[in-house]
Parts: C-alpha cells; structure tokens; sequence
C-alpha cells in the first residue's frame, strides 16, 4: 500500500496556497499555445509538490506540467503532476481547479489521487482497491449515453480543433441529455468517476490531464481509452475519451470515434 495518506497531506497543503491567492490577475504569464497561461501560484504548488513527493519516494522521476522536467516513464517509479489543473478559470475565481498527483510504476498508472480544495474533495484510487471521494467508495454511473451528461473539453491550446470538438460535441448533444463544460479535464473525469455524468471526452490532452483520472474512473468500474479505444500514452500527448461501461460502449457503436 502506497503512502496515501502522506500524500493526501501534501496535496492539502497545496490547496491552501490556491485558496490564499490574491490578485492573481497580476501573477500571469504566457506559455506556448493560445489561452496557455502560468501563475507564480502554479509554480509554487508545483514546487511543494515536488519537494514533498520526493522526500517521500526520492527514487522517483518527477514529471510536472510546469518545468522541463521528462523521462521515460515505462521504467521504474514516476510521479505525474499537474499543479492547477485549470488554470485560466483559476484566474478567473471560477472555482473549478484542481491538484493531480499519478504515481506509475513501470509505465503502469498505481495510485490517482485528485484535491479540488474548493469543496474540500479529495479523489483518490490505488490499484486494485478501489476508487474514493473523502473516504466514500465511488461507482460510476449504470445508465447510457441516453441518459447521460456529457463533460468535454474544448482543447483551447490549438485552435484548429475547434471544428472537431464542437461538431463531435454536437452529435453527442443529439444523443445525451445534455453538455457539461467546467475548463478542468480532471474535475470532469472525477465527475465521471462519482456517477454525475456519464461520459467526457477532449480531443487532445496532455498526461497530467489524465493520468491520476485515468485511474480514478477505472477503479470506480468506469472505461477510458484514447478517442480511437487504444490505451492512453503517459508519454505524450493524446485524446481522451471516459465514461460508464454502457455510455463508453454507445460511443463506439454509434460510431462518434470515427467523426
């Protein structure tokens, strides 16, 4: 059993630096890409993170949304990290932002563990054991797509996307009861986990996106996979598709993957 508790600590005390951000407005800066936007809060919750993480595990690679740190993650014990996972509605006082720690064990995601300090929720999963929201067991949900919302992601870093994801989000608004978008890959793919949607999809994102989720879902008995149903890469890159049993199957057969 991995040092869960330790590591919940830890994320707390991440979350208390986000609640305590004042005049974030004036903390920003740019990154590559449109709408990609850094704040000194980013950095010093990266930076905690990477401390106390390591202190922890100190054979472990660090891989952080915010730094040049990369590896080979197929070897070996690595952390992946994204410090504010939605960081423009952090900007903003949107209040829907999020910490994500993924530990993987020889390319294999072993423990997700996801705080939103805003409402005091701590996500976590460990392989095999199940996936849990302040200690209460999560289940995704039983119901199709039908019956479902749908979370997405409007992949605002590249643009040329846009015609994609919105007519992909179309079709699913053909199929659901309706759409859900809250600018946070991981509070949607924990909402996905906790059974309030159905399905979420995005068509490009990057590891520390998913890779805590990713587990998350998977232990609350929910599927995810790359758009095409491939396995999601650690390693790069790629498109997310998430959701119950039923509602990732409808996907699929009705054919939203090949849009």
């Amino acid at each position: 059993m991995e040092r869960i508790n330790e590591i919940e600590a830890l994320m707390r005390r991440a979350g208390e630096i986000m609640l305590s951000a004042r005049e974030i407005e004036n903390a920003v800066s740019e990154k590559e890409g449109s709408a990609n936007f850094v704040t000194t809060y980013d950095v010093r919750v990266q930076g905690l993170l990477r401390q106390g993480l390591l202190e922890l595990y100190p054979e472990a690679q660090f891989i952080g949304e915010e730094g040049d740190d990369r590896g080979d993650v197929s070897q070996g014990l690595a952390f992946i990290v994204d410090p504010i996972d939605g960081t423009t509605n952090f900007i903003k006082h949107y209040d829907m932002s999020v910490i994500s720690v993924a530990m993987l064990r020889d390319g294999q995601v072993v423990l997700g563990a996801a705080y939103d300090p805003y409402r005091d929720e701590f996500y976590r999963a460990e392989k095999g054991r199940g996936a849990f929201c302040n200690d209460r067991p999560l289940r995704v949900s039983q119901l199709g797509l039908d019956r479902s919302l749908v979370c997405f992601g409007s992949t605002p870093y590249d643009k040329g996307m846009i015609p994609k994801t919105f007519a992909l989000a179309q079709r699913l608004m053909e199929c659901a009861l309706d759409l859900r978008r809250s600018g946070s890959a991981v509070f949607d793919l924990c909402r996905v986990a906790r059974g309030s949607a159905g399905l979420m999809f995005e068509l490009r994102l990057s590891p520390w996106d998913y890779a805590a989720a990713s587990l998350i879902v998977t232990e609350a008995g929910g599927r995810i996979s790359q758009l095409d149903g491939t396995p999601l890469r650690f390693d790069r890159p790629c498109g997310v598709v998430a959701g119950s049993a039923a509602a990732y199957a409808d996907f699929f057969a009705k054919g939203l993957d090949r849009l």
